[in-house]
């Protein structure tokens, strides 16, 4: 049997019940990895992702805007799998908690309630901070990577689209302070380069094994097609997807960028 290529490692992935984080974690388990998916308040959806895992994959509810559930996670993750490898910070709260008509009535800031600015602030900026905080000392001894979900930089100025497309932009400036501040610590972090890289809006592209399947798998949880797949060079593919909020994922086959993940090290394992 050929080697998985996270065969041994450890990955948190927050809001990983639905849409981006469930394929996250469901991509990894499939690499090998062990995952702890955290929901902050369906834990039927994760529950269900971590059913079909054996013991590879546990499910906990806890919010990212409560420091002390972060820490919870962190704890529970080491106890359960010996460590932490990845941080995915994927849980956030979209422009639907501002209007359900965001999309074709664009709603003014100063007409945002702002107990619904707090709690998108709280999630996407607060709570990336708040679970990264938590898995760094446990990443210490053997590296890691935390990875924060952003969107493209069309979505950050877009009009109507405070507070998300600002706290987007927060978690970005967050993801490249973080990465000097980690420097020489065996840990990286980053919003993947390019997610924001200019005007006409570059996008994080998410590597996969099969580019076909999943753009299957989430145009059957509601994306559409943002960009068609398309055949960049010899075994490198692309193509990308808009969700409901708006943010486009793009997805991508590179066989170079397994060789230079397989570069990164990390946690032993026997």
């Amino acid at each position: 049997m050929m080697a998985r290529e996270l065969e041994g490692k450890v990955a948190i992935v927050t809001g990983g019940g639905r849409g981006l984080g469930r394929a996250i974690a469901e991509s990894y388990l499939a690499e090998g990895a062990s995952v702890v998916l955290t929901a902050a308040r369906e834990k039927d959806e994760v529950e269900a992702v971590a059913a079909r895992a054996a013991n590879r994959c546990l499910s906990l509810l806890a919010d990212v805007t409560r420091q002390e559930d972060c820490e919870r996670v962190a704890s529970e993750t080491a106890k359960r799998f010996g460590g932490v490898d990845v941080l995915v910070n994927n849980a956030g709260r979209g422009m639907k908690y501002v209007s359900g008509a965001f999309l074709t009535e664009p709603t003014r800031f100063w007409e945002t309630d702002p107990e619904v600015w707090r709690m998108v602030i709280e999630t996407n900026v607060n709570g990336p901070f708040y679970m990264a905080r938590a898995v760094v000392p446990r990443m210490m001894e053997w590296g890691g990577s935390i990875v924060n979900v952003s969107v493209n930089y069309e979505t950050m100025k877009r009009k109507g689209f405070s507070p998300y497309g600002p706290s987007k932009a927060a978690l970005e400036s967050e993801s490249i302070i973080w990465a000097q501040d980690l420097e020489g610590t065996g840990i990286s972090s980053y919003a993947p380069e390019g997610s924001a890289g200019g005007p006409g809006g570059g996008f994080v592209y998410w590597h996969v094994d099969d580019v076909a399947a999943t753009m299957e798998k989430l145009l059957a949880m509601g994306a559409e097609e943002y960009l068609p797949i398309t055949p960049r060079e010899v075994g490198f593919v692309t193509a990308a997807v808009v969700d409901p909020f708006g943010n486009v994922l793009g997805i991508m086959y590179n066989p170079h960028y397994l060789d230079v993940l397989g570069s990164k090290g990390g946690r032993e394992t026997s």
